[in-house]
């Protein structure tokens, strides 16, 4: 039997990348999801389609979890059509490499208002939904602890993405609800192609340092979630796994 059968599933950010390789994986384990996409209605379509064609649940939803309003609507949206909501993976990050000379107020602002506020938004519509045995995973980076330069201000907000995740461990442990993180490293996606990474001198370095010698795909990262999500892991809660190769 699939080990979410039954449960109802919203990953914010879900159109591509690590975000849509997630859905899918959820799916496949049973769960009903929610695809909620900012600008990509292309992207999110293409997904819940490989979904239901393979017999699966989904829906996709519009949404900026950085404004409270869309993110109440979407986690209503997701309670309105399936019933319920049991696992929350927030997802939505975007990232902007900047010198110390470049760095600009909006590019401060952009990335910790999605990467940092959206999680607080979107956790805080869930919350009243969520019941005993909920799992919400958050999707930090392996950049926190790997120093990028020029990263600084996306560095922070995966950094505030830790410490938040902490601190809502412990208070919705008496719910038990269950709080962790998944901290990817370097992942070939549509994100990191158009950022460059992808080809660069950064991705050879990159190679150099991990352990087991390549990047990650996306479905590296979604067999995590869907680890945390399910009743295997119904004994952690406030942890942080750093899905990296092993480069630390």
């Amino acid at each position: 039997m699939a080990k979410l059968n039954g449960k109802v599933a919203v990953v914010t950010g879900a159109s591509k990348g690590i975000g849509a390789a997630i859905a899918r994986a959820l799916a496949a384990d049973g769960a009903s999801v929610v695809v909620n996409y900012a600008s990509s209605k292309a992207g999110a379509d293409a997904v819940v389609e490989a979904i239901t064609s393979s017999g699966g649940k989904a829906i996709a939803v519009q949404g900026d979890v950085s404004k409270l309003a869309d993110a109440q609507a979407l986690i209503q949206a997701a309670v309105e059509r399936f019933g319920r909501l049991d696992v929350l993976v927030n997802n939505s990050g975007i990232y902007e490499f900047a010198s110390i000379e470049d760095v600009t107020e909006d590019h401060y602002r952009r990335q910790f208002d999605v990467n940092v506020l959206g999680i607080l938004l979107a956790t805080q519509a869930a919350s009243p939904h969520l019941g005993e045995g909920a799992s919400i995973i958050n999707i930090s980076s392996a950049i926190t602890h790997v120093n990028t330069p020029g990263a600084a201000a996306y560095a922070g907000t995966k950094g505030a993405v830790n410490a938040i995740s902490g601190v809502h461990a412990n208070e919705l442990a008496p719910r038990k609800i269950r709080v962790n993180v998944v901290s990817p490293g370097l992942v070939v996606t549509e994100g990191t192609h158009a950022a460059g990474v992808i080809g660069s001198e950064m991705e050879t370095g990159l190679i150099a340092q991990t352990p087991l010698g390549r990047v990650g795909q996306p479905d590296d990262i979604a067999d995590v979630v869907t680890f945390l999500a399910s009743d295997d892991a119904r004994w952690l809660t406030g942890e942080n796994i750093t899905a990296s190769g092993g480069i630390r």
